[in-house]
């Protein structure tokens, strides 16, 4: 008998993580000789833990082909790290008695770099605990910061969205700068990597196009340097406006907006680095300023989604049941590009042992040599990811999304599991 097959979502989700699962489900149910049903776990490897998991075969084909171009986790996603094995023997003791019970021998696991550490580690359960399970992990991270892949599915359409808010928004601040407001500040995600906040750049396609100056978490915040190109541009063109990345930080290597806390994960949780910069230009040069975080804004907007991502992120989720019928244990699909002009790109894979707790920083030479902008390397890698719109069907004016029965399965385990 074919045995069955978990999904989950995990970490912050995406416009088009929801595609992974669609490309992933449909090519199961392509191969029921080997594969037998689909089940999701609701809110990510929690829904393994506590044996909540859902039924994706009493979804009609209809629904499933609906994620396509339905934005965030259908299932519910989390943000939980397994601890190492020795450490939590208990957690991995329980994932091997719930896969068992429901006839498991596929994971799939969608999500960034702490979710792939996660795969990983699931993938050494059948080896060291004597249970048979091909773990496949699928990329995900609005953040672009996943190694050996080329790029992140979900990155290109929070790309397309912070350069075309950009744009947009620095038309407003444009057109009211001679009497009014002369700076805006928009803040984009990315912690450790300023992928996003980079992105904002493609906007920029000649002298004088906004944004005039973008903060990566890359280079070490200098006020006086920023105050000075803010006043510069000003002067110049009538306003400036500015893309920040939430994870910048001084010299002392303190984040700008560290609200003192901790998320799940056990990183800072940040405050909001945008209202800092515009008040420290309001002090130090007096001008009136208005900022705007895109916060899940630019992770959700599946409406003004990257035609390239869709593809990319459903290639992947389709790219993962392959591997696994291929017998590919503890990999990873990865984006492979082949062709900058025209562009092209292909489906690899990478060991989950190479990507798992590795982050990729914005090399140097992406960065502009004042630190305040990208180079011409970086808009031709950038520009290819935002290409192309895959626009989901309209009703009344608004875009439709799916909403799923997530019927649970009924649970054979007469234990419970409490997470601590």
């Amino acid at each position: 008998m074919p045995k069955n097959a978990f999904y989950a979502q995990s970490g912050g989700v995406t416009a088009v993580i929801n595609a992974s699962a669609c490309g992933l489900i449909e090519t199961a149910r392509q191969h029921p000789d080997k594969i037998g049903k689909v089940y999701a776990g609701r809110n990510g490897i929690i829904g393994a833990l506590t044996e909540d998991l859902i039924d994706t075969s009493q979804e009609s084909d209809a629904d499933i082909a609906a994620l396509r171009h339905t934005p965030s986790g259908a299932f519910g996603s989390c943000r939980f790290k397994l601890k190492g094995l020795e450490e939590s023997r208990a957690e991995y003791e329980r994932l091997i008695e719930v896969f068992k019970a429901h006839d498991i021998g596929y994971f799939f696991y969608n999500g960034g770099g702490d979710s792939q550490d996660t795969s990983h580690k699931v993938s050494q359960i059948g080896e060291k605990m004597g249970y048979p399970m091909i773990c496949v992990g699928v990329p995900k991270t609005v953040d672009n910061d996943l190694p050996i892949t080329d790029n992140c599915p979900g990155f290109g359409s929070v790309a397309k969205y912070v350069a075309v808010s950009i744009r947009e928004a620095s038309f407003d601040v444009a057109s009211m700068a001679k009497t009014s407001t002369k700076i805006f500040v928009m803040e984009v995600m990315g912690r450790h990597a300023g992928w996003i906040a980079a992105a904002g750049g493609l906007a920029a396609e000649k002298e004088g196009d906004a944004p005039h100056i973008i903060l990566f978490p890359e280079i070490v915040f200098d006020k006086d340097k920023f105050l000075a190109k803010v006043d510069a541009s000003v002067k110049k063109n009538g306003y400036c406006s500015i893309v920040v990345s939430e994870g910048v930080k001084n010299k002392n290597g303190q984040f700008l907006a560290e609200a003192g806390t901790r998320d799940a994960f056990g990183h800072a949780q940040l405050g909001g680095v945008a209202p800092v910069v515009a008040n420290m230009i309001k002090e130090e040069l007096g001008h009136k300023y208005h900022w705007a975080v895109a916060d899940y804004l630019q992770r959700s907007a599946r409406h003004i989604a990257s035609k390239t991502d869709v593809e990319q992120a459903y290639a992947l989720g389709k790219a993962a049941v392959e591997l696994a019928l291929e017998g590919k244990n503890a990999v990873m699909p990865t984006i492979v590009r082949t062709s900058n002009n025209p562009y092209k790109w292909e489906v690899g894979s990478a060991n989950l042992a190479d990507v798992a707790n590795v982050e990729k920083k914005m090399p140097f030479y992406f960065i502009s040599e004042d630190g305040f902008g990208i180079t011409a390397k970086c808009r031709e890698y950038l520009q290819p990811l935002i290409l192309g719109e895959d626009y989901p069907p309209y009703q009344n004016g608004l875009p439709q999304y799916v909403v799923l029965k997530n019927s649970a399965v009924p649970k054979k385990l007469s234990t419970t599991y409490n997470l601590k």
